[in-house]
């Protein structure tokens, strides 16, 4: 599964230094979430949905739909 995580932070001209602090999380873990390299919890996904103002249903791909209605 590709998280949508990598994409949407580039789109908001965010380093991953940022997110990390946001998470609470170091910038080498963050991006082993990007990468896949480690899973994100389910936490961080409702963390980063809200701070992205999507779902997380769009973070991990199961809907293209960013915004909810």
């Amino acid at each position: 599964m590709k998280l949508r995580i990598r994409d949407l932070r580039e789109d908001n001209d965010l380093t991953q230094a940022q997110i990390a602090k946001i998470l609470g999380c170091t910038q080498q873990t963050y991006s082993r979430y990007e990468s896949g390299e480690i899973t994100i919890d389910i936490y961080n996904l409702i963390k980063l949905a809200g701070y992205y103002k999507t779902s997380v249903d769009y973070l991990v791909g199961l809907t293209d739909k960013k915004k909810s209605s």
